[in-house]
């Protein structure tokens, strides 16, 4: 039986584009399920597809000391989910880089939940939306601290770059703690191009378009960095080079 379809009124749909999600919804209502077992460790690179629409819901238990690190780019040209469920058991850590770029009316959105349910779990999350047009992109991250997951370390990162005034940037990092012996921390910024940094670019011979990617690669780029496969690392980097020459 299929999952109900969500509503605006469920917090963590009220960005969505639910138009374009309801036609691909039967595939798509179930999350795929992972679990990673006691010690172990899993690294994986989630690259567009092309589709119009694109949707990723998966739910990843992580057992004591497991380790489990994400890159991911959300590019869709009408509308793209990244949804993440993650609890980790005792010194477990979770590690997430991803990236909303859009343009048009696209709407991109990453949407986690991070269940630290063990002591000195540790959790990173580091998200980056570059938008243009009338693209909507948003990240909506909740960290949870049961009560006895005592010495959790969690951090979340959010900013987003606004590249024209019809751009919207929905940014909601979250803490629910229930333990007394923790250090957890978010931020969350929007901006816009440093017209400083674009005069300078552009001094230096470079067109305004290219000044734009130019800076718009320094505020994506790294979160690839530390991709341990290098053909996996090219092709993240690829296609979110393309994405931004697209935006700028």
């Amino acid at each position: 039986m299929t999952a109900p379809f969500p509503t605006r009124k469920q917090e963590e749909w009220r960005y969505a584009d639910l138009d374009a999600l309801k036609p691909v919804w039967e595939q798509f209502a179930e999350p795929l399920t992972l679990t990673i077992g006691a010690g172990d460790s899993f690294e994986d690179v989630w690259v567009p597809t092309g589709d119009d629409v694109q949707v990723k819901r998966m739910s990843i238990a992580l057992g004591a000391g497991a380790k489990a690190r994400l890159f991911v780019l959300n590019t869709a040209s009408v509308y793209g989910r990244i949804e993440l469920q993650v609890s980790l058991e005792a010194d477990a850590n979770f590690e997430l880089f991803a990236a909303n770029i859009g343009d048009g009316q696209s709407t991109n959105e990453i949407v986690t939940n991070v269940r630290h349910i063990g002591e000195r779990g540790r959790s990173r999350q580091v998200v980056r939306s570059v938008l243009g047009g009338k693209a909507v992109g948003s990240y909506l991250g909740k960290v949870e601290v049961a009560r006895g997951a005592q010495q959790t370390d969690g951090e979340q990162s959010v900013k987003a770059m606004l590249l024209n005034r019809g751009a919207t940037a929905n940014c909601k990092p979250e803490l629910e703690i229930f333990a007394d012996d923790v250090k957890c921390a978010h931020g969350a910024s929007v901006g816009e191009l440093d017209e400083t940094q674009m005069f300078y670019a552009q001094s230096r011979g470079l067109d305004p378009a290219s000044a734009r990617a130019l800076l718009l690669e320094g505020f994506v780029m790294g979160l690839w960095d530390n991709v341990a496969d290098e053909a996996q690392r090219e092709a993240i980097c690829a296609a979110a080079r393309g994405a931004l020459r697209r935006v700028a």
